[in-house]
């Protein structure tokens, strides 16, 4: 693993650093935010997952997440959105291919090589993170924005005795149903349709739900809201009568101002189950 850099970040230390993925076949980056509490022993650890065209920088400059964060003694992880290299797959399209990853394993040529951020996200990046840092295993919880609010959802609701609560941001809530999703989908996993309601957290909502707490922020003003479809999850979500707060926020659209204006809350949201 080399340091890229190190930053005093409100008593903490921001860091970036690069090391050689097994899952994906690639060099991979990613930020990590350890809080003051830091160096007295492990602390709980809120991974952020970015959406499209992003990478691990996006969140970790414009979310404004430090602050709560070290108010809480919480660590942020910020990994990157797909692989990224010359010998690495890619599109001319911003939605697919190199920063459009949407956390799956893909099974279909030319993606299947290195588009496996399934498993970097799930095994690969959490290995090399509990070995090197201290961090608490025990005390995990995961958010995301977008693309990124769908791997929170997904990867949540299939790990649930690994995180204590989700949240997201402006979520793809419907894959399956959504130009958001049919299009990677098809891409990334063929026409196995049980592959793709693996990757879809309205139907894992109406088939598993999850053990702990759930919030979700969209914006009413959202010039993406028709292709995230919240209203699926919605639905899902009082059918099953899960634990969960969904917020239409009036005015807000789909940028990081948006983000950025919530993060306290969510932080706040995540610090309670952590510490419960």
């Amino acid at each position: 693993m080399e340091t890229i850099s190190e930053n005093a970040c409100f008593g903490g230390i921001q860091g970036v650093y690069r090391h050689a993925s097994t899952a994906t076949g690639t060099e991979m980056t990613f930020g990590l935010f350890l809080p003051a509490e830091a160096l007295e022993g492990p602390v709980p650890v809120l991974w952020y997952l970015s959406g499209l065209t992003c990478t691990h920088e996006n969140a970790m400059v414009k979310a404004g997440a430090q602050n709560w964060a070290a108010e809480h003694g919480i660590a942020l992880v910020f990994p990157d959105t797909s692989p990224r290299g010359p010998g690495v797959a890619d599109d001319e399209a911003y939605d697919l291919g190199q920063g459009a990853g949407f956390y799956v394993n893909a099974s279909e040529d030319p993606w299947a090589p290195h588009f496996r951020m399934w498993d970097y996200i799930t095994e690969d990046l959490p290995a090399l993170l509990f070995e090197n840092f201290p961090l608490d295993p025990e005390r995990q919880a995961i958010t995301g924005h977008s693309m990124g609010g769908h791997g929170a959802l997904t990867i949540g609701m299939t790990f649930p005795e690994r995180f204590c609560s989700i949240s997201a941001f402006s979520p793809i809530c419907n894959p399956t149903a959504s130009d958001w999703g049919q299009k990677q989908f098809t891409a990334y996993l063929g026409d196995d349709q049980d592959a793709w309601e693996a990757h879809d957290a309205t139907l894992l909502m109406r088939e598993r739900g999850f053990d702990g707490p759930v919030l979700v922020d969209v914006g009413t003003k959202d010039q993406f809201i028709d292709l995230l479809m919240p209203e699926a999850l919605m639905q899902a979500i009082a059918q099953r009568r899960q634990q969960a707060i969904l917020r239409l926020q009036p005015g807000y659209d789909h940028s990081y101002f948006f983000v950025s204006t919530f993060m306290e809350e969510h932080i706040a949201f995540h610090a309670e189950a952590l510490y419960a």
